[in-house]
């Protein structure tokens, strides 16, 4: 069975605020709970081919991964695969303005690997649930209105 998680939230603040902070690697030891490093192995740009290491802890084990970003559209979406690691996994972020006034925005994050169980998927979203929580917290006190 593969992983397949999809989680999404509702950030009150503009997307392309929201797109560029969560797009790039290097803001992630501050809204993931398990990402412990994270080391550009390639010039710190969020571009096609750019690839990054990260320290993970999860499950009680530490992780080392390296992704490589496969696909970037500015402000809409953002493919990163691993080229080394424990699991073969794809993360996919999405952005999208929402609401009325279309100054918030919807952002999706999804993660699909091979290797899976139904435990890891039950994990992989409990931890995804908490991280786009404490993504949105960040943001809307950086970004939101009032801010």
């Amino acid at each position: 069975m593969a992983v397949d998680v999809l989680t999404e939230t509702v950030i009150d603040a503009p997307c392309d605020l929201v797109a560029a902070y969560a797009a790039d690697p290097s803001t992630a030891p501050e809204w993931y709970a398990n990402i412990v490093s994270v080391e550009w192995e390639t010039a710190s740009e969020v571009e096609v081919g750019a690839r990054v290491a990260f320290v993970a802890r999860f499950l009680g084990r530490r992780l080392v991964y390296t992704y490589e970003i496969v696909e970037y559209e500015p402000g809409r979406r953002l493919v990163m695969r691993t080229t080394e690691g424990p699991l073969p996994m794809e993360t996919t972020y999405t952005w999208e303005p929402y609401g009325v006034e279309g100054d918030r925005t919807r952002m999706t994050l999804r993660n699909r690997g091979g290797g899976g169980s139904r435990i890891l998927a039950a994990a992989i979203r409990r931890a995804n649930r908490k991280d786009l929580a404490m993504l949105r917290h960040l943001l809307e006190l950086r970004y939101g209105p009032g801010a």
